[in-house]
C-alpha cells in the first residue's frame, strides 16, 4: 500500500517556477499617510500606473492620502459622482407617466385578485 501512495509538495509551500530569465516591470514606491493615526503605508505600483488618490489605512481603516514629494495630494471631491439610487436608475429608463401607468395596472391586478378571493396573504395567516 505504501508503494502506491502519491508524493508531492504542500500547496502554496513553494513555487515550481524559477525567476530565471524573467524581466520585471519598472516599479515605484508610493506612500499614503493617514490623517487619523499618522500612519504611513508604502505600496509598490508599476511605474506607468496612476496610483489612486486615497488608500485604506492598514492600522485604523480610515482613508490615507497619497503623498507626492512629501506633500499630500489634493482630492477633487467635485469629480466624485453622487451615488445613484434605484429611483434614479428607474427614471433613466422610464418617464414618470409610464411609471404611474404601470403602478395603476399592477394595483388593478392586485385588487382584482383580492376581490376574487385569491389573496395569498390570507392563506399564510390562516384566516
Amino acid at each position: 500500500m505504501a508503494d502506491r501512495s502519491l508524493r508531492g509538495i504542500r500547496l502554496g509551500a513553494q513555487s515550481l517556477q524559477s525567476e530565471e530569465g524573467v524581466v520585471f516591470m519598472e516599479r515605484r514606491a508610493t506612500t499614503y499617510t493617514c490623517p487619523t493615526c499618522n500612519h504611513d503605508t508604502t505600496l509598490m505600483f508599476a511605474a506607468d500606473a496612476e496610483p489612486p488618490a486615497t488608500w485604506e489605512c492598514r492600522s485604523c481603516g480610515a482613508e490615507a492620502v497619497l503623498q507626492v514629494d512629501g506633500e499630500p495630494v489634493k482630492r477633487d471631491d467635485e469629480q466624485e459622482k453622487a451615488a445613484r439610487t434605484h429611483w434614479d436608475m428607474l427614471l433613466e429608463r422610464r418617464t414618470r407617466a409610464e411609471l404611474e401607468e404601470l403602478l395603476e395596472e399592477r394595483l388593478a391586478y392586485i385588487r382584482a385578485r383580492r376581490g376574487a378571493g385569491d389573496d395569498p396573504t390570507r392563506e399564510r395567516i390562516g384566516a
